[in-house]
């Protein structure tokens, strides 16, 4: 039976799945990104978790990241603006992955762009996202 910590983590990378960008969870960077995008869900910590002892509960923040990749010559930071807003969808139209999450609250990004020798440049950010959640064990 899967973890409280990977069972929320499905969930993120399957409410971000109907989105036109390809989504990849803890891979390496393909070689070619999709003319639509590339989002890739990293893990990231679940942090110290605050405890309360009766009874026995470990709350935790935990901070996973989407890195978000566009491509393209001409209109770079509309496509990027545009996967950027279709995430935040996303994630306001269920802020608790169907009630596994207290609460899912993705941070600002700070996009950076690019170049590429030979081809078109990479406008790129990472978002985090902090699930706010709660498990009777540490390992849970």
């Amino acid at each position: 039976m899967p973890t409280t910590r990977e069972t929320i983590l499905a969930a993120l990378h399957a409410r971000l799945q109907p989105l036109a960008a390809l989504i990849l969870r803890e891979e390496v960077l393909p070689e070619r990104i999709p003319p639509a995008g590339l989002i890739i869900l990293r893990d990231g910590q679940p942090g110290e978790p605050q405890v309360t002892l009766s009874p026995l509960l470990y709350h935790y923040q935990h901070r996973a990241e989407l890195e978000v990749i566009v491509q393209a010559g001409a209109g770079r930071a509309s496509a990027f603006d545009a996967l950027i807003a279709n995430i935040g969808t996303a994630l306001e139209a269920d802020r608790t992955l169907g009630g596994l999450c207290d609460w899912v609250e993705p941070e600002a990004p700070a996009s950076v762009d690019l170049p590429v020798e030979g081809a078109a440049a990479l406008k790129a950010a990472v978002i985090s996202v902090v699930l706010h959640y709660t498990t009777t064990s540490p390992l849970g």
